[in-house]
């Protein structure tokens, strides 16, 4: 080989690794979103994500990529979604609700996961422990052991003379089970009768709600999910016209015209999300990174929807609430 040509060859040689780390460097994150919903329905929650992510300087196109799957209401399709952004892949995938987190933990046991909200993870076996996850997945959940007691506590505080509250349930999601323990329970402590009525489709709210006034019920809980979310306007519909004093467990609910809602700012967990996105990006895993629960509970009252349906709150209670929608 002639020197030249060799001297070509080897300067060629050297800068192989170079060029192969600039490659590597030139490269941005891929972050994964497994939706459950059409965005129409609760694509505030995408943009709070997104905000956390801005928030901790991340753009979109300059220093990370999002990959972004909904089912749009179908949940089989999860499945195949969730196997779609493990394909690519991509670096962590962030997940809503139970039937997301299931599909993506089925898709991969090496993706780190991050849950924007669940309902009990430890029990559905998502996780060991919420303060030692254990595996590929963390984030946030909405369980906290009072909330039942504190939602009856402040539907009594509207109907005193209350004896009967029923509960309306996705029955085909079983990360409801300890919801409706923990208001089993609480029904119980505060000297209630409990009905407990799931539902499985839309079909079924209006037999659910005739079934409890002719059974006497004096108010409604509605547990949040995926369902009772996506159809929350005809849920406050159907409340309101049998003028049901009904509890809700997001403020999203009383903001589709429900008339009381206590519980987390299921937003803000999104922007939260972000955080344990940026921790895995920059080499945290997903095993010893604690699941977060709910610090701060908001009390949001629908006044317009009380004064439709004839229902009288408490001066008391409207000064405790932190939105008053008028």
């Amino acid at each position: 080989m002639k020197r030249r040509a060799f001297i070509t060859l080897l300067g060629g040689a050297a800068a192989w690794p170079l060029a192969a780390r600039a490659q590597q460097a030139a490269r941005v994150p891929r972050i994964g979103i497994l939706w459950p919903n059409p965005v129409t329905a609760s694509g505030h929650f995408v943009d709070a994500f997104r905000q956390g992510l801005g928030e901790l300087g991340y753009v979109e196109g300059r220093n990370m990529t999002i990959e972004f799957r909904t089912a749009e209401g179908m949940m089989e399709r999860l499945p195949d979604l969730a196997a779609e952004l493990v394909r690519l892949p991509v670096e962590v995938i962030l997940t809503a609700t139970s039937p997301t987190i299931r599909a993506a933990q089925q898709a991969t046991r090496t993706i780190p996961i991050v849950m924007g909200n669940s309902q009990d993870p430890v029990s559905e076996g998502f996780v060991a422990s919420l303060a030692r996850p254990g595996g590929n997945i963390t984030g946030l959940t909405l369980f906290s052991p009072d909330i039942a007691a504190k939602r009856l506590q402040l539907v009594k505080e509207i109907a005193p003379a209350l004896t009967r509250v029923a509960i309306l349930w996705h029955a085909d999601d079983p990360a409801l089970a300890l919801a409706l323990r923990e208001m089993r329970a609480a029904a119980q402590m505060l000297q209630l009768e409990f009905r407990s009525l799931g539902v499985r489709d839309p079909s079924d709210f209006e037999p659910a709600f005739r079934t409890a006034t002719q059974e006497g019920a004096g108010a409604l809980v509605v547990v949040e999910d995926n369902l009772t979310f996506r159809h929350r306007m005809e849920i406050a519909r159907l409340a309101n016209g049998y003028r049901l004093p009904t509890m809700y467990g997001l403020r999203d609910y009383a903001q589709a015209g429900g008339l009381i809602a206590y519980g987390p700012n299921l937003a803000h967990m999104y922007r939260r999300a972000a955080t344990y996105v940026d921790k895995i990006l920059k080499g945290a895993k997903p095993a010893d990174l604690p699941v977060e629960q709910p610090a701060r509970f908001e009390l949001v009252i629908n006044l317009k929807t009380a004064k439709a349906t004839g229902i009288d709150i408490p001066a008391t209670l409207l000064a405790r609430a932190d939105e008053v929608i008028e």
